[in-house]
């Protein structure tokens, strides 16, 4: 294998020259390609000397094209197990931005450059897609040459968060204290109370809700245990993550709010809190929008009259009463806490989304003495 330069003249007279990778792969046979700059041929001709080495070369005249090989990624991850909202989500991926940018590349011909030229395509303004959409968008990729073993085209490629993206705030993001008592008192219907209180007060993910069964809500021992989830298809599945498995103590107004609803819970196969009258598995549209007048009740609202929060906003402001210190009514968790009870992966989730919330020690005293003592 070798790397070498390669000059000539045009029928014109220009001066033209190249970089040529030449080798001969596992099966004897000679390629040669051909490069502008000199870094790639180098970075080619590492690669392709270990994977040569490796017998696991394919020449670009047998490679897949990208479509074919999101194909094959996509059939992967199905059967994988993975949910179908998320087999689904990749498949947007490559038919809306994949295909139509790489589809007809041969893997074998997608580098660094053709990954970076895709990324700053994926970043222009013009293409309407936020930064987070872009970046998982481009995760896709990623995977996607992973699965074929070309990951190192897209290994140092990224876009990075924002970093101006902003915090959530209480009063905007994140009902306040007295939004959440005021909700409460108008939750006149004894479904809606237990639903609002089960979310204000326990934190439960929408998925989470509309998935719990009767026989994981321990009413006489005042603990409810997260097993189980309704996806966005209404299928009944494990939690989101191994994390999301957990059990939380229920609080003596949501116990007794669960106790007096349950008289009225319709019938159901499933066993579920809060299904619909029928007694099948609410949308999570339809569970909105049952509690839309309560919000307008309760003077919930933005300046057009709409509902100020989701219902995403009350386990916010869960983790937020969590946070706060007993002297503002909150139960004063250390970090970890928080995580478990959220049901998060990991604590930089917890951290990131929440760590502005915690309280800070007064350091005023702390302060004064270390500046007399760099002065003194």
């Amino acid at each position: 294998m070798s790397v070498r330069k390669r000059q000539w003249k045009t029928r014109l007279g220009e001066d033209k020259e190249a970089w040529i990778v030449d080798y001969v792969d596992g099966e004897g046979a000679r390629h040669i390609k051909t490069f502008d700059r000199k870094k790639e041929a180098d970075a080619y001709h590492a690669t392709v000397t270990v994977d040569v080495s490796k017998g696991t070369h394919t020449p670009a005249h047998r490679s897949l094209t990208v479509a074919e090989a999101a194909e094959v990624w996509i059939k992967r991850v199905e059967a994988d197990g993975r949910e179908r909202s998320t087999t689904r989500q990749y498949r947007q991926h490559v038919n809306l931005h994949i295909n139509p940018r790489l589809g007809a590349t041969k893997i074998a011909n997608v580098n660094v450059p053709r990954v970076e030229a895709f990324r700053d395509s994926l970043l222009d303004p013009e293409k309407g897609l936020s930064r987070p959409m872009a970046r998982k968008v481009l995760t896709s990729l990623k995977s996607l040459l992973k699965s074929v073993g070309h990951a190192h085209v897209g290994a140092g490629v990224s876009i990075k968060r924002d970093k101006r993206k902003r915090k959530l705030e209480i009063g905007r993001d994140i009902p306040t204290p007295q939004e959440v008592k005021r909700l409460i008192e108008a939750a006149t219907r004894p479904r809606d109370r237990a639903l609002l209180l089960t979310v204000a007060l326990m934190g439960l993910r929408a998925s989470e809700i509309r998935g719990l069964a009767w026989r994981y809500v321990g009413l006489p021992a005042g603990e409810l245990h997260v097993r189980q989830r309704a996806d966005r298809f209404n299928v009944i599945g494990p939690p989101k993550s191994e994390a999301s498995t957990r059990d939380l103590p229920i609080p003596p107004e949501t116990l007794h709010a669960l106790k007096v609803w349950k008289l009225e819970c319709p019938p159901n196969e499933e066993d579920l809190v809060f299904p619909t009258s029928t007694g099948n598995i609410e949308h999570h549209s339809n569970m909105l929008r049952s509690l839309a007048p309560v919000l307008v009740d309760a003077g919930l609202v933005d300046g057009a009259g709409e509902p100020k929060y989701a219902l995403h906003a009350f386990r916010h402001f869960y983790a937020s009463w969590c946070i706060n210190p007993r002297s503002r009514g909150g139960r004063q968790l250390p970090p970890k806490e928080v995580q478990e009870l959220m049901g998060h992966s990991s604590i930089v989730m917890t951290l990131d989304l929440y760590g502005h919330l915690f309280p800070r020690s007064d350091d005023t005293a702390e302060l004064a003495a270390a500046s007399r003592a760099l002065f003194a």
